[in-house]
């Protein structure tokens, strides 16, 4: 037993050397960091190397919807490669045609024609072309603290502190506006939304209505710390979008596909836009794919117009065939329904853990997409660690953050967030212990508090 845990620890140990030596980690340091290495995965949990069982609160990054392992999948992909796996995108498989079918019955209005792409990122910048062609204007407005990936034209367009080191390599004409959140708005919630929409017209006033392509926005903020809309708001900007001719582009790349109990994040606004931006939960990570949906309306402009837009992976057929059966399984298994049941049970069981730890300040959730802010102070609510936290601001969220890991967690810990957002298969008694392991961890939160 002895020799076989020695030889377990050799080889992630190996793992993570050969991983570290000889490729880039995202958004991270390169040396001396210690990540998870990951020999198999199945349902909710990673298996590491050294045998070790983790629990993901964070599907991921907000992606495996379905879980892990679900050889559903893997049979339609096999099925699927032993047919053809990829052609040029200028031919057309059956799979693709199928997958199109299928996101239109499930898109609201007349979101029927898909736009195949590889990632969320490469859907966003498709989707910002296609609205400046669309529109022949050239200005895209979008929200302060959200993010919508890390191409050049995705991160120029987001909000988000990760497009600051490249702030000089940024593209023009993305305009950003701020929306405040409930939490930590001065003048009460009843105020929030009406000061929100008459920033957003005047700054509509200021640059030009007419200079304005889209409004691009997320179906419901992720990582920026699940900042949710104010009630009403959505159905405002669907309202500014439609007096000055400008279009609305729902970003669903986080939120979309069941993430929020809702097929996409915006429908809990219930509001219809002119175009879907969508990738990760659309496969669940078993393939990268990715899709802009389209209204009739843009699309038929380009019937006898050659539309300039196109990838080499465009409609891969295996993706394609993913997609197809991931779908099935939302449905089959009634994945939808379940986040939003399951989101209600973990939002009870975070009123509990309110009670006894006075670190947690706030908890944003729509579905199972959740973020818990910590704080020093409810009363005063100063941050555990601030916006854009410095190193040596994040001491305690480290503290924090190392002991969800120890005990055998992988979640999204970023500031002063702790991100809760499970596979949408996840159990109460899983979420349970998951939450057990969060309160644990929070022990260290809560002697920083005063």
């Amino acid at each position: 037993m002895m020799s076989e845990t020695l030889e377990n620890k050799v080889n992630r140990q190996e793992v993570i050397d050969n991983a570290l030596d000889y490729t880039i980690m995202s958004w991270s340091k390169q040396k001396g960091i210690d990540p998870f290495a990951v020999e198999r995965a199945e349902g909710v949990y990673l298996y590491d190397y050294s045998g070790q069982k983790i629990i993901d609160f964070s599907s991921g990054l907000m992606n495996s919807n379905i879980g892990y392992g679900d050889q559903r999948v893997t049979n339609a992909v096999v099925k699927q490669m032993q047919q053809v796996a990829f052609i040029s995108p200028s031919c057309v498989s059956k799979v693709r045609g199928d997958l199109g079918k299928k996101l239109a019955e499930i898109c609201p209005g007349d979101l029927n024609r898909a736009f195949f792409t590889v990632c969320g990122a490469t859907s966003n910048e498709n989707a910002i072309k296609l609205a400046r062609l669309y529109t022949g204007r050239h200005k895209i407005f979008t929200r302060y603290q959200s993010y919508h990936g890390a191409t050049i034209g995705a991160i120029s367009a987001g909000g988000d502190p990760r497009k600051i080191p490249v702030d000089a390599q940024q593209a023009p004409n993305f305009v950003h506006f701020d929306l405040p959140y409930a939490y930590r708005y001065e003048y009460g919630e009843d105020n929030l939304l009406k000061d929100a929409v008459a920033s957003l017209e005047r700054q509509i006033e200021y640059e030009g209505p007419g200079t304005i392509a889209a409004i691009l926005l997320e179906g419901e903020s992720g990582t920026s710390g699940c900042l949710q809309y104010p009630k009403g708001y959505l159905k405002k900007v669907r309202e500014i979008c439609n007096k000055h001719g400008i279009l609305l582009i729902m970003d669903e790349v986080m939120s979309g596909f069941g993430r929020t109990g809702k097929w996409f994040g915006f429908q809990n606004h219930d509001i219809i836009p002119d175009m879907i931006v969508m990738a990760k939960g659309l496969t669940c990570g078993y393939l990268p794919l990715g899709c802009v949906m389209v209204s009739e309306k843009i699309a038929s402009k380009y019937d006898d117009v050659v539309l300039p837009l196109g990838l080499t992976y465009s409609a891969h057929a295996v993706s394609c065939a993913a997609a197809m059966e991931v779908i099935r399984i939302y449905e089959e298994d009634h994945l939808i329904e379940r986040a939003a049941e399951m989101g209600k049970y973990l939002e009870s069981r975070i009123e509990e853990m309110k009670k006894i730890h006075p670190s947690i300040g706030d908890f944003r959730n729509t579905g199972l997409l959740g973020c818990l802010e910590l704080v020093k102070n409810r009363q005063t609510k100063e941050p555990m660690a601030p916006f854009n936290a410095k190193p040596d601001e994040m001491m305690v969220m480290n503290k924090v953050a190392a002991k969800i890991k120890e005990l055998g967690m992988y979640t999204f810990v970023r500031w002063g967030y702790i991100f809760i957002a499970p596979p949408l298969i996840i159990t109460k008694e899983e979420i349970d212990k998951g939450l057990a392991i969060i309160s644990e961890a929070l022990k260290i939160a809560d002697e920083a508090t005063y």
